[in-house]
């Protein structure tokens, strides 16, 4: 019976990580949450979850502080809270307990995803509450140079960098958003980008390229596919659309690991396109389906948004 109350519990997490959109939720270990805490705590948490999911804010919070009294070192409680807050436009206590689960756990990603929102929500600079978390943490610095970088503050993010080392990783996140950050002084001063490419025949060079990589794609020509979308990186390094067809076409010819690579490289430049985001999710399911990795191919596909 222990058993099946875990398992059935789990799975209702899993239906409300779908309506909560939070991937903290889909990635935390089920046997060590649901061992850990008390069948009274699990109840309320998955009612609060269930709660916030339609968007009844009121009584998700009045759970969630419930849980907290009953295991207030529980983090997790923290970010939800601070989500309930954010939604429901309460960005004050919003950000008190979204300073709290960064300060607990700054490694976290999530954690800093969602303080970053809350930032743009209050039109607060990261500058303004760097003095409350333990900005020395790389792993944080880095999650909310990424987070700033994924809301196309990149000032700001570029600012984070000075808290990271000279590592690979960071060198690379660097390179995106002085790239992203030069490319937006071009497109203020209306300039293009000349790439040599057979799919260029356009006065708008862009959507000429996406139109026949979209063409390439629709009919399976995988080989042009992989051809335009290199090309057209090279021109153009920050749009997610190349890296996602430069990643389809590699899954199609078997390059899955390289695939990967590109695809999870292109979701860092991704910014408020569901549609597009669903194709990532897709194919990356498809590759990590291809490497025998269930885990990572159900992460990426219980992320697809049905009705796009």
């Amino acid at each position: 019976m222990r058993f099946s109350g875990l398992l059935l519990g789990w799975m209702v997490i899993g239906v409300l990580s779908i309506f909560s959109g939070h991937a903290q939720i889909e990635e935390e270990s089920a046997e060590v949450f649901l061992e850990e805490y008390s069948d009274a705590f699990q109840e309320k948490f998955f009612e609060a979850l269930k709660e916030k999911g339609i968007e009844n804010y009121d009584r998700a919070v009045n759970l969630l502080l419930e849980c907290k009294g009953m295991e207030p070192n529980y983090v997790v409680l923290n970010h939800e809270l601070a989500q309930c807050y954010l939604a429901d436009n309460k960005w004050d206590d919003a950000l008190e307990f979204s300073l709290e689960a960064v300060v607990a756990e700054p490694e976290n990603y999530w954690y800093a995803n969602t303080l970053v929102a809350i930032l743009i929500k209050r039109n607060m600079a990261i500058e303004q509450v760097i003095g409350s978390i333990p900005i020395s943490n790389e792993d944080l610095a880095h999650n909310l140079s990424k987070s700033l970088f994924k809301n196309k503050r990149y000032k700001e993010a570029l600012g984070m960098t000075k808290y990271l080392s000279q590592s690979e990783k960071h060198a690379q996140l660097k390179l995106k958003i002085e790239d992203s950050i030069e490319a937006s002084g071009k497109k203020t001063a209306k300039t293009k980008t000349p790439i040599e490419s057979e799919v260029v025949r356009s006065d708008d060079p862009l959507s000429s390229i996406k139109s026949q990589i979209e063409t390439y794609i629709n009919t399976g020509q995988a080989q042009k596919v992989l051809e335009a979308s290199e090309s057209a990186l090279e021109a153009y390094p920050n749009q997610p659309y190349f890296y996602y067809s430069h990643g389809w076409a590699l899954q199609q010819l078997g390059n899955h690991k390289t695939a990967v690579r590109s695809l999870e490289t292109g979701l860092d430049y991704l910014f408020d396109d569901d549609s597009l985001a669903n194709k990532f999710f897709k194919t990356l399911g498809a590759a990590y389906q291809s490497l025998g990795n269930a885990s990572k191919a159900n992460m990426y596909l219980s992320k697809v948004k049905s009705g796009l």
